[in-house]
C-alpha cells in the first residue's frame, strides 16, 4: 500500500525540516522575522540604523555594485525565498493532483491576505500575474466608450499604459487627452492641474491615475483627484503597481472603484504576482474576460483569465505580506523616504543637478529622479547611467517618458545602507 500524499502545509513543513534550514523551519513554527518591538515613531525608526541592519540580515545583497535600481522588481526576503523554493518543490512533486484538487482552495489564502492588507473584502480582489495584465483587462473590457468621448492620462503614468490609452481612444473613436505635469510639483499644484484638466475636457469618460510614478516616484493626491473626477461623472482606474509597499495605505483611503497592483515590487513576493481590485457594485461597467460569464456582475475573477500560472509564486503571497508587515509598512515607507531625502537634500544644492518630482513631503516617496541640468535627451541620460555604473559603481536606470525629458531613477530598498546613498552623492558631486 502506497503512502498517502501529504497536505500542502504538512508537506511544506516536512520539506523544511529535511532541508536543515533552522531559519526557514522557525518561519513556520513561530512567525518571523525576529525583529524587536519599538516604541519609536515610524519617522524616528527610519533613522535607527541598528534596526535596519537587522532587517538587512534577511536579504542577500548583490556583490560588486551599489544597486539603486530596485523599482524593477523587489528582492524576496530570505524566508520568503525559502518558502517559494519549498512550495515549488511541492507543486512539482504533486503536479496536477494538487492543482486539480487543492490549488483553488489554497489560492483563497492569498486572496484573503491581499484583501486584509488592503482593508477590503476578499470578493473585491482577484489575483493576476502583474498590474499590466489587470490594467489591460480593465481598459479593453471597459464598456460604453463612444465616438466623441475623451480618455485621459498623464506623462508620469507607466509608458505602456499611456500607449494603451492612446490605442484604446483610436480604436473606439474617442479623443485621447494627455496631461503634461510639471517636472517638479507639490500636492496642491498637482491637484489643481488635474482639476483644471478634468473641468475643461469635454465628454471625459475614463482616466487613469498613477499613485506613485515609476518615472521619479512622485505621489499623486489620488483620493482628492478621484473625488473631483467622480463629481464630473468620470470613471477612474488607479495604478498602484509601484505604490503598494512603497507607501503605507489602504484602499478605502484612495477612494477609487478600480485599482491594479504588483506584489513582486515593494511587497516582495516572487516575480509574476499581481492583483486587481474592483469595488462591489461597479463590475457592470467592465465586461467579463471573453468567454467568461458573470450574469450578476459580482465576480471580479471573471474579469481575468490567467490559465496555467506559477502556482508556487501565488502560494507564497501570504508569507511575503507577513514579512512586509513584520518590518512595518509605516516604518518601511519612512525609511525609504529618509534614504531619498539623504541624497536629494544634497543634490538640490548642486547647480549641475536637476532633481525631479516632489517638492513637498506629501508628494514624495522613497523613489526619486534627477538629471544633469539641461541634459534631457534619451541619449544624454543613457550615457549618464553608464557613467554612474562604470565609473562610480552605482547602478541606476534611465526613464524616458516624462514630458520634460529623460531622467535617472533612483530606488533604494530597506537593506540599502547610508554608505550606498553617500556613494551616489559623491558620484553626483563628481559630475560637475
Amino acid at each position: 500500500m502506497s503512502a498517502p500524499l501529504l497536505s500542502r502545509r504538512k508537506l511544506l513543513q516536512h520539506s523544511l525540516l529535511l532541508s536543515g534550514s533552522l531559519a526557514a523551519t522557525r518561519a513556520f513554527a513561530d512567525g518571523w522575522p525576529a525583529l524587536p518591538q519599538s516604541d519609536l515613531s515610524a519617522v524616528e525608526l527610519a533613522k535607527d540604523e541598528a534596526y535596519w541592519r537587522l532587517v538587512s540580515a534577511f536579504y542577500k545583497k548583490t556583490d560588486g555594485i551599489v544597486n539603486l535600481e530596485h523599482g524593477y522588481w523587489g528582492k524576496m526576503a530570505l524566508p520568503v525565498e525559502q518558502s517559494y523554493i519549498e512550495l515549488t518543490k511541492m507543486v512539482n512533486h504533486q503536479l496536477s493532483f494538487y492543482a486539480r484538487k487543492d490549488w483553488y482552495g489554497d489560492s483563497k489564502d492569498s486572496v484573503n491576505a491581499v484583501a486584509e492588507s488592503l482593508a477590503v473584502p476578499p470578493e473585491e480582489i482577484a489575483l493576476t500575474r502583474n498590474a499590466t495584465e489587470a490594467m489591460h483587462n480593465l481598459l479593453f473590457q471597459y464598456k460604453g466608450i463612444k465616438p466623441g468621448d475623451s480618455l485621459m492620462w498623464a506623462d508620469i503614468d507607466y509608458p505602456a499604459f499611456q500607449r494603451t490609452m492612446a490605442a484604446l481612444a483610436e480604436q473606439r473613436g474617442a479623443t485621447g487627452v494627455e496631461i503634461n505635469l510639471p517636472a517638479q510639483a507639490s500636492k496642491q499644484q498637482l491637484l489643481e492641474v488635474y482639476q483644471d484638466k478634468i473641468r475643461s475636457t469635454a465628454n471625459l469618460k475614463l482616466m487613469i491615475l498613477t499613485h506613485a510614478s515609476n518615472q521619479h516616484g512622485l505621489i499623486l493626491p489620488v483620493a482628492e483627484i478621484a473625488a473631483f473626477a467622480k463629481q464630473h461623472g468620470v470613471d477612474v482606474i488607479c495604478d498602484c503597481a509601484q505604490s503598494w509597499g512603497l507607501i503605507d495605505f489602504t484602499l478605502p483611503e484612495l477612494n477609487v472603484d478600480w485599482a491594479v497592483f504588483n506584489l513582486h515590487k515593494w511587497i516582495g513576493s516572487p516575480v509574476g504576482v499581481g492583483a486587481l481590485y474592483m469595488r462591489k457594485g461597479t463590475l457592470d461597467k467592465v465586461a467579463p474576460y471573453p468567454g467568461e460569464t458573470d450574469p450578476d456582475n459580482t465576480l471580479v475573477h471573471k474579469r481575468v483569465h490567467m490559465a496555467t500560472s506559477n502556482f508556487a509564486a501565488f502560494l507564497a503571497v501570504p508569507d511575503a505580506i507577513r514579512f512586509h508587515n513584520r518590518v512595518g509598512p509605516a516604518a518601511k515607507m519612512a525609511r525609504l523616504k529618509y534614504l531619498r531625502e539623504r541624497w536629494v537634500s544634497k543634490a538640490r544644492n548642486m547647480p549641475h543637478i536637476e532633481v525631479l518630482g516632489a517638492t513637498d513631503d506629501a508628494s514624495a516617496s522613497g523613489m526619486g529622479g534627477f538629471r544633469l541640468a539641461g541634459q534631457t535627451s534619451r541619449e544624454q541620460v543613457n550615457q549618464l547611467q553608464k557613467r554612474l555604473e562604470n565609473v562610480f559603481g552605482v547602478f541606476t536606470v534611465g526613464r524616458h517618458d516624462l514630458a520634460s525629458g529623460s531622467c535617472i531613477r533612483v530606488t533604494p530598498q530597506v537593506f540599502t545602507t547610508l554608505k550606498d546613498i553617500d556613494a551616489l552623492v559623491d558620484a553626483l558631486a563628481s559630475l560637475a
